[in-house]
């Protein structure tokens, strides 16, 4: 079945996922240029960061992969881009470890090289997903494939994982972006985030509190 034979899949959630990734990676290597990485607000962005994109590409691993791997069944140029895809996950984990070293020591020129390295490497795989792997899985899975892989990434994050979540996608966001990501979301997380989340995330959260 092709994607114009079926509904489309909707992927504003990674779209905007991948958006806010690579937003805070270069938040971090601007307070890195100008020396000031080591403020509690960095720290705090630095390890959200982290916890967003371990959450994101285990969901994806554990869940979205092997429903792909078995809708191709052993069509082996869709299984190497799927391979390329955990290749590339795999790539990042010491990318992030050796960034967290460098941070830990607040070796200024160390943690500018580790830096440009992860955001070559988040771009490139990104880049990758969304031009490779999104169209595949418009093409091959279903809109029930892609709820269920939703409700995983649900289940993982939890309540208080989502009252994180939220805020942090639109942090910065221009309006048009905030009305698309909330026109995917159930009406009252729009409210929650405005009446609780939101602020809380403000006043306590990465990248400017007590900067």
């Amino acid at each position: 079945m092709s994607a114009t034979d079926k509904d489309l899949i909707d992927f504003t959630m990674m779209y905007v996922t991948h958006d806010a990734l690579r937003r805070d990676v270069r938040r971090l290597a601007s307070a890195a240029s100008a020396r000031r990485a080591d403020t509690r607000a960095v720290r705090k962005g630095w390890e959200n960061f982290k916890a967003q994109l371990h959450l994101h590409h285990t969901v994806e691993d554990d869940d979205l992969w092997p429903r792909l791997y078995r809708a191709i069944g052993d069509d082996p140029d869709r299984r190497k881009l799927l391979e390329d895809m955990e290749a590339e996950h795999a790539v990042l984990d010491p990318l992030l470890t050796a960034t967290d070293a460098a941070f830990t020591t607040m070796s200024g020129d160390t943690l500018n090289a580790r830096l440009v390295e992860l955001t070559a490497a988040l771009d490139t795989h990104f880049e990758h997903e969304e031009q490779s792997a999104l169209p595949l899985i418009q093409e091959v899975l279903t809109e029930k494939d892609w709820k269920g892989f939703s409700r995983s990434m649900a289940r993982a994050q939890g309540f208080s994982g989502a009252a994180v979540y939220v805020p942090w996608i639109v942090d910065g966001a221009t309006p048009e972006r905030r009305r698309q990501f909330f026109s995917v979301l159930p009406a009252p997380v729009k409210v929650l985030n405005r009446l609780m989340w939101e602020p809380r995330y403000r006043r306590s959260g990465p990248w400017t509190a007590g900067a």
